[in-house]
């Protein structure tokens, strides 16, 4: 039985957009392995090994760069490669891209590199530089680099951090669209109702976001802002226990996001970068309209005016402008344009198109 061993730094992103792809692994027969940080007790964890892929725990500080750690990762990552002998390895983020497709070449394992998008790293000048050095190095050890996007592929191309010919462009992580599928709204008033989904730091938009909502709520009476996510940078967590709008919510955060999504009105991603948004994904296959920022990632998803619309990013003003543009919709054209994003998910970002790429690359390989 074929080997396949996937290198992932959370069990929410493997299990939320990889699940699919993993049990279609097993049922064509593949033995297969996944590496995250969290044990055996996480539940994300347990669903996938119930699946019938086999558990490997590997602790990874996502955005660390302490020496002494990052060898640790490095050492670990060659001990599991060396004990499990995979005839293929996966890799998904930053580090196991680079630490995993590093080893994978030096034991002329062929290796599968994913780009989700190009993250914090590259907005650093000093470590962009080594991280672009990084990729070069190891691209050219992947026997196929996965992009979610045209404009990261792009880059790396213009770059020359990659051959082309080893590029292959996905339509992101895809959605599930018969999981995530358009669920009744109970309309309890008349308020309308956004919300923001992710990790709360500067880069996902946060701070436009509310103060949008502050100034919105001044404004109009019928509106609300949510928000739902982890602090990825704790000094949010200050900013919302001194918040007194009540206009303004946190919902924590949740692993299943489908009845949150069904109770408002408008998604909202305000971030700065993505590599192609899950949350935006799973809004559209919900058949929500969509604001978000007009960069990659996210318009591919957005048709601005069609099922939602596209804002400048970084730019309160221009976020503002839209949201506002929303409010003064009629409820006939923001049914029409939930629906329009129903079509887009399915037509265009559905899985089993993502599933199906990876399919018959690794079966062309192994």
């Amino acid at each position: 039985m074929k080997k396949i061993l996937i290198l992932a730094n959370n069990s929410t992103g493997l299990y939320n957009f990889r699940f699919e792809l993993v049990e279609h692994l097993i049922k064509k027969g593949y033995e297969v392995y996944f590496s995250l940080p969290e044990s055996i007790d996480d539940e994300k964890v347990k669903l996938l090994i119930m699946a019938g892929a086999k558990h490997i725990e590997t602790k990874i500080n996502r955005r660390g760069i302490n020496p002494y750690k990052e060898f640790q990762l490095l050492y670990n990552y060659r001990k599991l490669i060396s004990k499990i002998k995979p005839d293929l390895i996966i890799t998904y983020t930053i580090k196991p891209n680079i630490y995993g497709t590093y080893l994978a070449g030096i034991k002329n394992i062929p290796s599968l590199m994913n780009i989700t998008g190009l993250g914090t790293a590259f907005t650093k000048p000093i470590i962009k530089d080594l991280i672009i050095h990084l990729y070069k190095y190891t691209c050219r050890m992947a026997k196929i680099v996965f992009f979610q996007n045209e404009s990261n592929r792009k880059f790396f191309l213009d770059n020359r951090i990659v051959d082309i010919n080893k590029t292959v462009l996905l339509p992101g992580s895809g959605v599930n669209t018969f999981k995530f599928k358009p669920l009744k709204k109970e309309k309890l008033n008349d308020r309308i109702k956004f919300l923001f989904i992710g990790r709360i730091m500067k880069e996902k938009g946060i701070n436009e976001y509310l103060n949008v909502a502050n100034n919105i709520t001044s404004k109009y009476n019928n509106v609300e802002f949510y928000v739902m996510g982890f602090f990825e940078e704790k000094e949010y967590e200050k900013v919302f226990n001194m918040n007194e709008n009540n206009r303004i919510r946190y919902l924590g955060f949740s692993s299943d996001v489908r009845n949150e999504i069904a109770a408002v009105d408008c998604i909202v991603n305000p971030s700065y970068h993505e590599g192609m948004s899950n949350v935006l994904l799973e809004a559209a296959a919900m058949g929500k309209p969509l604001i978000a920022s007009n960069i990659p990632g996210c318009k591919e998803i957005v048709s601005d005016g069609e099922n939602g619309f596209l804002f400048d990013v970084q730019s309160s003003k221009s976020l503002e402008e839209k949201i506002i543009k929303f409010i003064n919709l009629n409820e006939e054209t923001k049914v029409q344009m939930g629906e329009a994003s129903r079509e887009i998910a399915v037509r265009k970002f559905d899985r089993n198109i993502v599933i199906e790429k990876y399919l018959e690359v690794i079966e062309d390989i192994i």
